[in-house]
């Protein structure tokens, strides 16, 4: 775990599954739980439709923070106070031909610590953790259209790069685009192990 202060923030990062602690896994729960209901966040697939509890969603918080790998997956954190504000995950790609570039997930806030800076904190950390650390060149991402989440993405120097018009079934009669969004990070060598042999068709564990 790595740790930086700004201000009153306080942003963790982690790079794999040991040091994470038990109160921090029910921590990322109850905020992913608290955004899924206000409206925003990604539903995991094997839960059941909103309002959700924590326990809802913490055997896929659990499925994060197994895989996390100092090469291959980050989880960072933002706290005030001591608290859990807001958390993301930084992910590499692992076929060969794509192992250059890394997907964000999970971007989000507490909801009633909105408005603070506290995702654009993360956004930042998450850059230079891909880009410095990770060896990674370029980002990707997708939102739901409709609530403007993209706008964000874009003043931090995100570009749109397409749609898949309509992906996006919320209910019936309420279909979204699904929007894709990319960034080149400042080019650095990524590690050695994460480099594919030549011919080889997977990346290194």
């Amino acid at each position: 775990m790595t740790t930086s202060n700004a201000s009153a923030l306080t942003i963790h990062q982690f790079r794999g599954p040991t040091g994470i602690p038990g109160t921090l896994t029910d921590e990322l729960a109850d905020c992913w739980a608290s955004v899924i209901n206000s409206g925003g966040a990604v539903i995991p697939a094997d839960c059941p439709p909103p309002p959700l509890t924590p326990a809802d969603v913490v055997t896929a918080v659990e499925g994060i923070t197994r895989s996390l790998a100092p090469e291959h997956g980050r989880l960072v954190t933002a706290s005030l106070d001591g608290a859990l504000a807001g958390w993301l995950a930084v992910r590499r790609e692992r076929h060969p031909l794509e192992a250059h570039c890394g997907v964000l997930n999970h971007v989000q806030t507490q909801v009633h610590l909105r408005r603070r800076g506290i995702g654009a904190a993360l956004l930042r950390a998450a850059h230079r953790v891909a880009g410095e650390e990770m060896g990674i060149e370029r980002l990707k991402l997708s939102v739901r259209a409709g609530l403007g989440i993209e706008e964000f993405y874009r003043a931090a120097g995100w570009t749109e790069v397409g749609r898949w018009p309509g992906a996006l079934r919320l209910a019936p009669g309420d279909d979204r685009d699904e929007i894709l969004m990319s960034i080149a990070l400042r080019r650095q060598p990524a590690p050695r192990s994460a480099r594919p042999a030549p011919g080889s068709g997977s990346v290194s564990p």
